[in-house]
């Protein structure tokens, strides 16, 4: 029995057509993983301002939020854990602070207003679905909105506990009530 194609041994139907499942699958299990995972641009400004007689700037990060027409960027600084104003030497320093949380510097331009200079600095980070594009810093905005969030829960709380306490009286007053009769 000689062999077709010098010496190489076709390959089994049905190895073939289990093959061709597997690989299907695998292909099927990879595109799925790749789509969940897709990640697209986002874009932030970081504004700057000098300040009056110092060397210090005010900086102010726009990433497309809604701000109020009274307060507009008033809002809108970096701030720390505590909600202190974060102070950058100058807008390098806030470009390497926004840099340790992933963003890329795009683009810088400067407007002169009134006599002052204000810069704008462009910057894109690659964010995944389901990702926050503020992620790894806090606006004064933002830190308020979460400290009305964690007073709001604690006046549920505050709440709950009077009635579980108004529970645990009545279950007392019944107790009382309850070794009154059987004594």
């Amino acid at each position: 029995m000689g062999t077709r194609w010098g010496g190489v041994r076709p390959l089994n139907l049905e190895n073939s057509k289990c093959m061709k499942k597997c690989l299907f699958w695998l292909l099927m299990l990879v595109s799925v993983n790749m789509m969940g995972q897709e990640a697209h641009r986002m874009y932030c400004e970081l504004v700057g301002t000098g300040k009056l007689f110092s060397t210090k700037v005010n900086v102010t990060v726009d990433f497309g939020q809604e701000t109020s027409y009274w307060r507009q960027d008033a809002d809108q600084y970096l701030v720390d854990e505590n909600g202190d104003k974060i102070k950058f030497n100058s807008m390098v320093d806030a470009m390497n602070y926004m840099g340790r949380r992933g963003w890329v510097f795009e683009q810088a331009y400067v407007i002169t207003t009134n006599q002052q200079n204000v810069y704008h600095w462009l910057l894109s980070k690659a964010v995944a679905d389901g990702e926050r594009i503020d992620e790894g810093f806090t606006t004064k905005d933002s830190y308020e909105s979460q400290e009305e969030d964690a007073d709001d829960g604690e006046e549920v709380d505050a709440n709950e506990n009077e009635k579980a306490s108004k529970k645990l009286s009545r279950k007392q007053r019944r107790r009382e009530i309850m070794t009154e009769i059987y004594q």
